[in-house]
């Protein structure tokens, strides 16, 4: 076709005028694609205001070992209540001889489409004194984008986020295909005697039967300097064992000591201990663990954890990752004394000494070997070892394909740049009991927290103002995903 002379210049200012049209529509759409993966979703303003408020409530019941679980069940109990959960869906369990042990069970009832997925949390916490503390433990207080209280992180803060998510189900009147039912239990921490799971599984299994359960006590997301790195599946985790060590003498006036004196005999034992190193033992979940992590670092760190992720690590690539208490924990059997006692007067020679020694036991390495190791390694006959509190087996999840699928699905859309690792806990958790009872269990949590200042049972104990709603939202999208429905 011909065209006016004039046509070329005049095109040309269209076709510009064209051009830079384009290229604005499209600086907008990435600026706005930009911003959209920059701000990580968070619940609707209501759910967020529901689940600040019930851990508020959590962390002001005093829920230590002395004063039990119960208070904190009737509280859940009565929240699931008003929000429109059928009496006969919210069940208050309480032992007999634990009247302070109280367990809520809840059930989101679905279509039978499959059989249900079981989320576990314990309401108990670790005991926390208020003169080490900078602020009041049992006083939700928020500070420079941080949350503080007993429990934030282990774990009323991943029990408020299910408790939030549920009701935010119930409320959106949602029906999954399968049932989804919440254990919120007493007595996982140290000085338990009324384990609520256990004592759940032994005297009420049909309330919380399930195909599998997701137990946000055993998971982890891992940040460093404000980075979000991975969200772990934890697939397996140590069980831990624990001994005591005793030495005795007849004892005496203390101008007159002896060589036998239990004390320094036991001193000795105890130094030996702690020289010791148990084998290393790479697990399966271990190994696929160091092998996807490598991605995430450099360097020299990079190189040992791709050989630790391999069939032969060097020993200079394990005494490097074995420094290291963070790596070094998941390769080897650690055991380490956690108290000791001994003498009964300032000017009288001890008649006795006592330690005792925790030990954190990779899965499938056999326990008595673990006593023998120690035997071996205190070397002396005078100081007797014994269980302290036995064992509870706890056989490793199958790494489901479903599981872990669906949880990169849904930390995906929320953080595009972490990446899902399977994982090996060193600390136990109650998935212990329901793996040994034959439910596959999954340790999952999107709350993300430092590595390099880890404070879950120790002073000060926070998470962050704006990784607490992320965790709330994350925990109601894996719950839709699991238990499907609309």
């Amino acid at each position: 076709m011909n065209r006016p002379a004039f046509w070329g210049a005049q095109g040309s200012m269209i076709e510009i005028r064209k051009r830079r049209t384009r290229l604005a529509a499209l600086g907008a759409v990435a600026l706005l694609t930009t911003a959209a993966q920059a701000a990580t979703p968070v619940p609707p303003p209501a759910n967020q205001a529901l689940a600040r408020d019930i851990l508020k409530q959590l962390i002001e019941i005093n829920s230590t070992h002395a004063f039990g679980s119960t208070g904190a069940a009737k509280a859940i109990q009565a929240r699931l209540l008003a929000a429109g959960f059928a009496p006969s869906d919210v069940q208050l369990l309480i032992p007999a001889d634990h009247p302070t042990k109280g367990n809520v069970v809840v059930r989101l009832r679905g279509r039978g489409k499959a059989r249900p997925v079981l989320y576990i949390g314990h309401l108990d916490v670790v005991e926390a004194n208020r003169a080490d503390w900078t602020y009041d433990p049992f006083l939700l207080t928020e500070n420079n984008g941080w949350l503080y209280g007993r429990g934030t992180i282990d774990m009323k803060g991943q029990d408020a986020a299910v408790l939030a998510s549920l009701i935010r189900l119930e409320q959106e009147g949602y029906v999954p295909d399968r049932d989804i039912i919440v254990a919120f239990t007493a007595d996982e921490e140290a000085g338990g005697d009324a384990s609520g799971i256990d004592w759940l599984l032994k005297n009420h299994r049909d309330l919380i039967d399930a195909a599998l359960v997701i137990n946000p006590d055993g998971g982890e997301a891992g940040m460093k300097k404000g980075r979000k790195l991975y969200v772990g599946v934890q697939t397996a985790e140590k069980i831990y064992v624990t001994y005591q060590l005793e030495a005795t003498d007849k004892g005496g006036h203390s101008s007159r000591p002896t060589p036998a004196n239990p004390i320094y005999r036991l001193a000795r034992a105890l130094g030996r201990i702690d020289a010791y190193r148990f084998p290393v033992h790479i697990t399966d979940t271990t190994r696929a663990y160091f092998a996807q992590r490598a991605a995430l670092e450099t360097g020299q760190v990079k190189a040992d954890m791709t050989e630790a992720g391999g069939p032969s690590p060097s020993p200079g690539a394990i005494d490097r990752l074995s420094a290291e208490i963070e790596t070094g924990i998941l390769i080897r059997t650690t055991c380490v004394a956690t108290m000791v006692d001994g003498g009964q007067g300032e000017s009288a020679l001890p008649e006795r000494a006592r330690a005792v020694i925790q030990c954190r036991v990779l899965p499938g390495e056999p326990l008595d070997g673990i006593a023998k190791a120690l035997e071996d390694a205190v070397a002396d006959p005078a100081v007797k070892l014994s269980v302290y509190t036995p064992p509870t087996p706890s056989p490793e999840s199958p790494p489901s394909p479903a599981v872990i699928g669906a949880v990169a699905s849904v930390a995906k859309t929320m953080w595009p740049e972490v990446v899902i690792l399977p994982i090996l806990s060193a600390g136990a958790s109650d998935s212990a009991f329901t793996r040994a009872a034959g439910m596959p269990s999954y340790g999952v949590d999107g709350m993300f927290d430092d590595l390099d200042d880890g404070r879950a049972h120790g002073r000060d104990e926070r998470i962050g103002v704006t990784a607490f709603p992320e965790d709330v939202e994350f925990t109601y999208r894996l719950m839709k995903t699991l238990a499907g429905g609309r």
